[in-house]
């Protein structure tokens, strides 16, 4: 894998989609972005994820110190990402939110659901790009950076991500032979510095 930036503290790699960010539990799903990365990069730990059928801008810390900076950094919200999706169907509002508290779905896990009982607050914010007569180009802004969080609230919201095998009816899921959501911006502070740092990797779709 080769960075799209690098330095002495941290790693920036446009990740494809099919490809696991860390190793999954079973031998079939070892290989990951992170294996990948370690095997050139010893030092390179992982600090956020993308699921494995999303593509896009993805950081890794470069040892024990730069990692906790950065950990701090997600968890207080100063990194800013957008991804880029295509949905099914014509969104009406030209920019919006969706605000609806996400949990596991645990008998049919990884799938996430809303729960307005015991879901933890989960905010999205989009803003349309582009339509076409089934579809929708949007950006989308996740505040809060729950699992599945995206393609859940725009299922929930009746435009399903187009390839979305999890959430989007089969007729969305025929659309693409790959999910249309991908990582495109990418902004946080060097965790050295503190300078901030601002990294794009245009939608392959």
């Amino acid at each position: 894998m080769h960075p799209l930036y690098q330095d002495a503290q941290l790693l920036v790699f446009d990740k494809p989609a099919g490809l696991l960010s860390v190793p999954g539990r079973l031998p079939e799903n070892k290989e990951s972005l992170a294996l990948r990365v370690q095997a050139v990069f010893p030092d390179a730990l992982i600090v956020h994820r993308l699921d494995m059928a999303t593509s896009g801008l993805i950081v890794m810390a470069r040892g024990a110190e730069a990692h906790r900076a950065l950990s701090i950094a997600f968890a207080e919200r100063r990194v800013a990402k957008a991804y880029v999706a295509v949905v099914a169907g014509q969104a009406e509002a030209d920019t919006g939110e969706v605000d609806l508290p996400l949990i596991a779905d645990w008998p049919n896990r990884p799938r996430q659901k809303v729960d307005h009982q015991i879901g933890k607050p989960s905010l999205t914010r989009y803003r349309v790009l582009s339509r076409e007569s089934d579809r929708t180009r949007v950006q989308l802004e996740p505040v809060t950076g729950r699992s599945h969080q995206l393609r859940v609230h725009m299922m929930a919201i009746g435009h399903p991500i187009l390839g979305d095998e999890f959430y989007a009816p089969e007729a969305a899921r025929r659309l693409s032979p790959r999910l249309l959501l991908h990582a495109e911006h990418l902004s946080l502070p060097h965790p050295l510095s503190g300078d901030r740092l601002s990294f794009h990797a245009p939608a392959p779709f």
